[in-house]
């Protein structure tokens, strides 16, 4: 019987050794951390968006990013939703395409994950670090749980993202001790930071709005629509994690009455200034928009707020306006990847074999999930990616025999 020891015990780590273990190898999966699945516990805002409907190959990053066209086509959407129904786990999905456990908690992912371990007999090590790990014959793993030999090893350690929540260099370290190259790491899923002259006033204060991400040349590189959270640094929210990626050093310009061309709202903005001329500008958008996001609107627009609405010029109402729809925020940076939900780069997919996951530098070494050089757009791509590649080098790995 194969004997597979599997690193890391969250979303790719736990789908590689159940589908081992079905397909008949001795698994044993080890985790630093004191349980199972900590990182998935805090998905979708703890919700655990497990997959999207809509998942191709085109939600996903990386310098190669077709990579993942195999694993996606061989363990598709409706493979990892019969895959959780087959283990107990009911899945609903949102008209966004999102999925969730019908429960709404992450909490349920995790424990029929952790019940189908149980299950097969995998055993599992939680609370044991792999120190180094070297071959001969077969692969030792100095651990702290002490040495650890197995015919076959799948990484999937995840990447260095969210270190709280168990975010590790570890799979780098021992894949490179291997001879596999890294690419520069940086946050994906990301808060933004941003000048925050214009909207200091307006933390803790949430809208829904369209972002676009537009480059200093003008390109829109991303965009986005959904919630958007004022924070004291910058912007944050479900809006901005799918546009985060590439946004450092660009604008992000957001549209806070989407639904509105320019020129309606500018006819609803004259038509509230005749309306009522006497009201002072702080409470002109009352109504129309939050209040504070309002006056922040007007300020932008260059505008004082003890004026009366009625003082106000066309010029003046068209650049209220356009405030209104191109409220720009100059992106100076980001939380960084102690704060990210996904690391983007990683270890160079070049050196791996798509259609099996395994090393092609060393036999019977494999790597899935977020530890290699593929990371995925906002909305549970990236679990997706994690279930199809774990499945992948798991199925194909036990079967090699």
């Amino acid at each position: 019987m194969k004997q597979i020891i599997v690193i890391g015990g969250g979303a790719a780590g736990m789908m590689a050794a159940i589908t081992a273990a079905k397909a008949g190898a001795e698994v044993m999966l080890l985790e630093r951390q004191p349980r199972v699945g900590r990182k998935l516990l805090a998905t979708g805002n703890g919700r655990c968006n497990i997959t999207n409907k809509y998942t191709k190959s085109s939600n996903y990053h990386g310098n190669k990013p077709n990579f993942v066209n195999y694993a996606l086509e061989k363990f598709c959407v409706d493979d990892t939703v019969d895959f959780f129904s087959s283990i107990g786990l009911v899945v609903k999905f949102e008209p966004s395409g999102r999925a969730y456990p019908y429960t709404d908690q992450a909490g349920s992912v995790v424990d029929v994950l952790r019940f189908e371990m149980e299950r097969l007999g995998i055993k599992v090590k939680c609370d044991c670090t792999v120190r180094s790990m070297t071959r001969k014959k077969d692969f030792v793993l100095d651990t702290t749980e002490g040495k650890l030999t197995a015919s076959a090893v799948i990484v999937a350690a995840g990447g260095a993202a969210s270190a709280k929540l168990g975010g590790t260099s570890l799979g780098y370290e021992i894949l490179g001790a291997f001879g596999h190259e890294k690419t520069k790491l940086f946050a994906s899923l990301v808060q933004l930071k941003t000048d925050t002259a214009i909207i200091r006033a307006l933390k803790g204060i949430k809208t829904d709005a369209s972002v676009k991400i537009v480059s200093k040349r003008g390109k829109v590189i991303a965009e986005s629509v959904g919630e958007v959270l004022f924070t004291e640094y910058g912007i944050s929210g479900p809006a901005i994690f799918e546009v985060s990626r590439n946004a450092v050093g660009c604008t992000a310009v957001l549209d806070l009455m989407q639904e509105y061309s320019l020129s309606t709202l500018e006819q609803m903005l004259t038509q509230r200034k005749n309306a009522r001329p006497n009201t002072t500008l702080e409470e002109y958008l009352t109504g129309m928009l939050n209040k504070r996001i309002g006056q922040c609107a007007l300020k932008y627009a260059g505008l004082a707020l003890s004026r009366n609405a009625g003082t106000l010029n066309r010029d003046e109402v068209e650049r209220v306006a356009r405030s209104i729809k191109s409220f720009e925020l100059a992106v100076t940076g980001n939380t960084g990847l102690e704060n990210a939900q996904v690391t983007a780069g990683g270890i160079l997919t070049e050196d791996f074999d798509p259609s099996t996951m395994e090393s092609k530098l060393v036999k019977g070494l494999y790597a899935v999930g977020e530890v290699l050089d593929i990371d995925g757009d906002c909305g549970g791509y990236n679990l997706q990616w994690a279930w199809s590649s774990g499945h992948l080098a798991g199925h194909l790995l036990a079967k090699k025999g």
